[in-house]
């Protein structure tokens, strides 16, 4: 779960997301080729019709199917099946198994891996979503994590920045003009989000011991780490457009790999 997710969000902004748009991702093929240099981006809908949702609760493992049960609102609980049921129906794709199937394990800080018995390929992947939208990194033996979130300008302010962000960081998005601060705070949530889930090591790596681009139009690059000035050469990051209203971003361990964004079928 991201650290924004944590922060409550009210009625009225829920009622105001724009819908994702599906101009800028292709459709899929049926069977899914992953070259070793290529990463894969998945973005699906997680809005689901009952009988899709009960299909797909059907493939989680027991300790989903308890995991979706403590979801006190219904919509929350969905959300929460179509994007596990999705992830296992999206690898099984490429690992040629039923949904079902797939075996999860997990670090110590919780980010999900395939059990070695099922990953044959040495699949790499990571899993984000936002307000009724996911996305899915894949990548073959390289660490990865991915980001999206949806914007709420009321959430983009200083305080926030301040407590989360590295003092450079803070520094970069005060310089800014006010209409590009609240796009320059989401580039820079997403990009530490996705970057501390490649890292797999949750909340134990401080947030303000890293900086970020996060300037409307600037790629997305991290810049320094602490303690470790080779550290940011070891990684990619590359904003996504995952539809009107959102912003995401991918960090992929290494340089020279190629980006395909595919849109699961509604």
């Amino acid at each position: 779960m991201s650290w924004l997710e944590n922060i409550e969000t009210t009625d009225h902004l829920k009622e105001a997301a724009t819908k994702v748009s599906h101009s800028s991702w292709d459709d899929p093929p049926e069977i899914p080729l992953l070259g070793k240099d290529e990463v894969h981006v998945w973005r699906a809908a997680l809005d689901a019709k009952a009988s899709d949702v009960q299909r797909l609760q059907q493939a989680l493992s027991e300790d989903e199917q308890a995991r979706a049960g403590r979801f006190y609102f219904q919509k929350d609980r969905e959300h929460f099946i179509v994007a596990r049921g999705l992830l296992r129906v999206i690898l099984g794709r490429y690992l040629k198994l039923e949904p079902s199937q797939l075996r999860f394990r997990y670090t110590p800080h919780g980010k999900p891996f395939l059990d070695i018995e099922t990953d044959r390929d040495e699949l790499r992947f990571n899993v984000s979503h936002s307000h009724g939208i996911a996305l899915y990194a894949i990548t073959l033996k390289k660490e990865l994590g991915v980001d999206v979130e949806w914007i709420r300008p009321d959430f983009a302010n200083e305080q926030i920045a301040e407590h989360f962000f590295s003092h450079r960081e803070v520094a970069a998005l005060r310089a800014l003009p006010a209409s590009k601060q609240t796009e320059a705070f989401f580039n820079c949530w997403t990009r530490k989000e996705a970057y501390i889930k490649a890292r797999g090591e949750g909340l134990s790596l401080p947030l303000d011991q890293f900086n970020v681009s996060l300037s409307p139009g600037e790629p997305a690059r991290l810049v320094s780490t602490d303690g470790d000035p080779q550290e940011a050469l070891r990684w990619s990051l590359q904003s996504l457009f995952p539809g009107s209203g959102y912003v995401a971003a991918l960090a992929v361990a290494g340089h020279g790999w190629r980006l395909k964004c595919w849109q699961w079928p509604d």
